[in-house]
C-alpha cells in the first residue's frame, strides 16, 4: 500500500520547514498530527433512535473507519434525555486513514461548502489542537444527496503534538488547511 500524500509532504517538506522556522534542536521536536477525531451529535436522536443509525453510517462511508454511537452521561428532564440513551456519533482517525481523510476534506469537501472562504483561525484550543465546525454532512462527496432525510454537522477535531497554538497553525497551514488571512 502506497504512503498517502501527506504523509510524504510532512516527511520531506514540512518537518525541515517547521525545523528552521521554530529553531528546533531535534526532529523529534517538530510537532505532527497525531489524530483526527470527528464527533457528530445528534439532537433529535431522543424522539428518533433511527438518526444515531443513520449518523453513524454517514460516519463511517465519510471516514472509511467504523464510527460509535455516542451515550449520554446524565438524565435531563427538560430535553427527555435518559442516562446511557445514543445521541451521537464519533470516530477517531490515525495513521494512515486520518492523512487520506484529511486530503479528501481540504482538496474535494471543504471547496464544497457554499460561499467558501476559508476557515477561520479562531478554532484552537490554546494547546495546540484545532476544531472546525462543519454545518452540512452533504460537502463529502461520499454521501448521497438524496438518501439525506436530515441535515446535520459535526465537528473534526485535529489532535497535534504542538505546544502552543502558533505552532499548530503553522503545521496545518504547511499541509495546505485554507485558512482565511491571519489578522
Amino acid at each position: 500500500m502506497a504512503t498517502p500524500r501527506l504523509r510524504e509532504k510532512y516527511t520531506k517538506e514540512i518537518i525541515q520547514a517547521l525545523k528552521e522556522k521554530f529553531q528546533y534542536s531535534s526532529v523529534m521536536q517538530v510537532p505532527k498530527i497525531e489524530k483526527i477525531c470527528i464527533n457528530k451529535g445528534i439532537g433529535a436522536a431522543v424522539a428518533d433512535k433511527k438518526l444515531v443509525d443513520t449518523g453513524v453510517e454517514e460516519l463511517t462511508l465519510i471516514t472509511g473507519q467504523k464510527a460509535v454511537p455516542t451515550l449520554s452521561k446524565k438524565s435531563i428532564s427538560n430535553f427527555k434525555l435518559r442516562d446511557g440513551m445514543p445521541i451521537g456519533a464519533k470516530v477517531t482517525l490515525r495513521g494512515v486513514k486520518m492523512y487520506e481523510f484529511m486530503d479528501r476534506l481540504m482538496t474535494v469537501a471543504l471547496p464544497r461548502v457554499r460561499d467558501f472562504r476559508g476557515i477561520s483561525d479562531k478554532g484552537f484550543d490554546g494547546r495546540g489542537n484545532y476544531t472546525i465546525g462543519v454545518k452540512e454532512q452533504i460537502i463529502f462527496p461520499e454521501i448521497s444527496i438524496d438518501k439525506v432525510n436530515r441535515i446535520n454537522g459535526m465537528d473534526i477535531t485535529f489532535v497535534t503534538s504542538a505546544k502552543t497554538d502558533e505552532e499548530s497553525y503553522e503545521l496545518l497551514k504547511a499541509f495546505g488547511m485554507p485558512f482565511t488571512s491571519k489578522n
